[in-house]
């Protein structure tokens, strides 16, 4: 099949918005005192009670909080987390803050893709069942999807975007947009997947090559 003439690959356009990893100092934080010695540092315990550090050489941002606990986020890959808590972890220790190995967890990764063309959210509500679905457009305006099979949340959007969320790599939100596509597919609501068959075999075509 000639993928150039499909209406529509939401497999080419998911992308990691977020990754959320974390770690721990296994000991209480000074954060008053850190702040004042960290450069970049921002420490406001009446609005949040963490501190913010964002590494001059890393792209996320690192929330350090007085048990030791340490939340990256912000990053576009693990790696980029890994590299962003490993920064922070550094800049602590040149303070005199005894970390010594630190473990570093990938909780959350966030990303989005594009159907290609608007969605009808009541109709897809009816259709996914409201055992899976939180739809209350007056609240949110999108829809919430928890598939069976999957750990991950959908929000999907009437102009076609949707955000995947509640998993830890890319390989998984690509199964849970499958579910997606497959879904909305079985019950007629992608008027793309029309053009190009809605066997397996065919969606499978749809995907860009990693």
């Amino acid at each position: 099949m000639d993928t150039k003439n499909i209406v529509a690959d939401p497999y080419a356009s998911l992308t990691v918005q977020n990754v959320i990893a974390s770690s721990a100092l296994d000991q209480e934080i000074d954060l008053a005192s850190v702040a004042a010695d960290l450069s970049d540092a921002e420490f406001d315990p009446d609005r949040f009670p963490g501190l913010i550090y964002r590494p001059k050489t890393a792209e996320a941002t690192c929330l350090i909080f007085r048990s030791g606990k340490v939340t990256c986020t912000g990053g576009r890959s693990a790696e980029a987390a890994h590299e962003t808590i490993q920064a922070t972890v550094d800049a602590l220790r040149k303070l005199g803050i005894d970390a010594e190995r630190i473990d570093i967890t990938v909780q959350n990764v966030v990303l989005d893709a594009d159907l290609g063309e608007a969605l009808n959210l009541e109709a897809i509500a009816i259709g996914l069942g409201l055992e899976d679905v939180e739809y209350e457009p007056e609240q949110f305006p999108g829809l919430i999807y928890r598939p069976d099979e999957s750990n991950g949340v959908v929000l999907l959007f009437g102009t076609g975007k949707l955000v995947i969320t509640g998993i830890r790599t890319r390989d998984k939100a690509e199964a849970v947009l499958e579910t997606v596509v497959s879904r909305l597919s079985d019950l007629s609501l992608l008027s793309w997947m029309a053009t190009i068959g809605t066997s397996s075999g065919e969606r499978e075509t749809t995907r860009s090559p990693q």
